[in-house]
């Protein structure tokens, strides 16, 4: 069920459409974090190890993503594999997940989520791609105390950034024969800043005559992504409403555990889950279900040019959950994570 054309999707207009190929070596960043972060990237390292994908990680400590340094050396990378990095809720510097994106200009956020065979839930058959823009509207980072008692928190929103999300949205469609392209606002209220955005979609839906474009208010795209989810297709949204639409979404289908995701920008790549949980109450425990950053390895092996590779993980993870036999607690099991990984190399194995 991931997208085919994922990689040259990806790779679109970026230093990557000249990759090497599958016998050579690549180096990616791999960021564990916080939470279960740890416990699931574990997953990932055996199994590319069983696979002998040619990946070597050099591990980021997630404390350090602050550090100038650090980021340098994660630009050394053409990608990086990361957990779960948990942010302070009201206080504390600002988050480290944002400072990454930003740092790193990964403007695309791409969640999938799709129905899995095996997995029991009360909508079947779903199959959508969300596309967030990921470094401005409110999440830019500009808050300030007016006075006391009164603080401004600053939406953002450019026409480079909106072009430029609606560009890759349509060119994600485009490339894997996606019919629809729903773009998500807020402009009845947010007249400039989410009328900018629609302003871009709308234009840039006109390049791209094959695909249907439909526009959708976010307050009914939340109920309507409940009662009929099967309407959508790709969606291309701002910053904050992709990061509600998406854990709506990835309910449907299972839960936060199942849906891969990543960050793309012109010149690197993020590969993580696509709704970033970090699970305290299931840390150290062994029961986190790894599927999510599983599919997400598979995303980055397509990106680095490793489609094979990327296909053993994809096969593996996906069988495991249509046999049913291994489930960790999130889908009804008594599994444990290390249980579940073998699983998928048993079945890679065979």
């Amino acid at each position: 069920m991931l997208r085919r054309a994922l990689a040259r999707a990806y790779g679109a207009g970026t230093a990557y459409l000249q990759r090497p190929g599958e016998g050579v070596q690549r180096t990616v960043a791999l960021i564990p974090g916080d939470g279960i972060g740890p416990e699931i990237c574990a997953s990932v390292e055996e199994v590319f190890k069983v696979i002998q994908a040619p990946i070597v990680f050099d591990p980021i400590p997630h404390k350090d993503l602050h550090s100038e340094a650090v980021i340098a050396r994660i630009k050394q990378h053409p990608a990086a594999l990361k957990g779960v990095v948990y942010s302070m809720i009201g206080e504390g510097p600002l988050s480290p997940n944002l400072l990454l994106r930003q740092k790193l200009q990964v403007y695309a956020d791409v969640v999938q989520v799709f129905s899995f065979p095996g997995v029991k839930t009360r909508h079947e058959n779903i199959d959508m791609t969300i596309i967030r823009e990921n470094l401005e509207g409110e999440y830019s980072g500009l808050e300030h105390e007016v006075l006391p008692g009164v603080v401004e928190s600053i939406k953002v929103t450019t026409h480079t950034g909106a072009r430029r999300i609606a560009e890759y949205a349509f060119e994600f469609a485009y490339l894997n024969n996606r019919k629809k392209v729903t773009a998500v606002h807020k402009a009845n209220i947010m007249k400039m800043c989410d009328g900018l955005f629609l302003q871009n979609c709308r234009e840039v839906a006109t390049r791209y005559p094959t695909i249907k474009y439909s526009e959708m208010i976010i307050d009914n795209c939340c109920m309507q992504m409940i009662t009929n989810p099967w309407q959508f297709d790709v969606l291309v949204m701002p910053n904050l409403y992709g990061s509600i639409v998406a854990n709506v979404a990835v309910s449907l289908v299972g839960g936060s555990g199942l849906a891969p995701g990543a960050n793309i920008g012109t010149d690197f790549a993020i590969f993580e889950p696509g709704t970033r949980h970090k699970a305290k109450d299931l840390t150290g425990k062994n029961v986190a279900n790894p599927t999510a950053l599983l599919l997400s390895s598979a995303l980055m092996l397509r990106h680095l040019n490793l489609p094979s590779f990327a296909d053993m993980v994809e096969a593996g993870v996906m069988k495991t959950i249509e046999q049913g036999k291994t489930r960790t607690p999130d889908l009804g099991g008594q599994n444990s994570t290390t249980e579940f990984t073998r699983a998928v190399i048993d079945n890679i194995r065979t």
